[in-house]
């Protein structure tokens, strides 16, 4: 069982092995780990004109299921939120921007990679 600064430790460390995996994809990292009071995106990332909003998720066997099963209703109306945030603070209008949100999970040293995992949430 990890202790809170273990999980921590091991959360950036496949988040590290997700940032590594799209950049062999051709993806640019834009940043990792953007954090607002409210929200947190693992990655930020472009592939080609789009910008993609990632989640990355990681269990260490089977026991608590399918890691992008965690990716669920609240979840994905955080990540939208913080999309939001980004695109404003970074002066990007949403309106002409071509925006995607992805999950990728870790299970077993496997990578499974599912663009267009969900829709923007919105503001509900």
């Amino acid at each position: 069982m990890y202790n809170k600064a273990n999980k921590r430790a091991v959360g950036e460390e496949k988040e590290k092995l997700a940032a590594d995996y799209l950049s062999s994809l051709g993806y640019d990292i834009l940043e990792t780990n953007y954090r607002t009071k409210f929200e947190e995106i693992d990655i930020i990332a472009r592939d080609d004109k789009t910008i993609v909003f990632v989640e990355v998720k990681y269990r260490n066997g089977e026991r608590y299921g399918n890691p992008l099963e965690a990716i669920n209703y609240n979840k994905q109306r955080r990540i939208s939120m913080g999309a939001v945030s980004y695109l404003s603070r970074s002066n990007i209008s949403i309106e002409s921007t071509s925006i995607r949100f992805d999950a990728i999970g870790i299970s077993k040293g496997r990578i499974t990679h599912v663009k267009d995992a969900f829709c923007y949430m919105g503001f509900k």
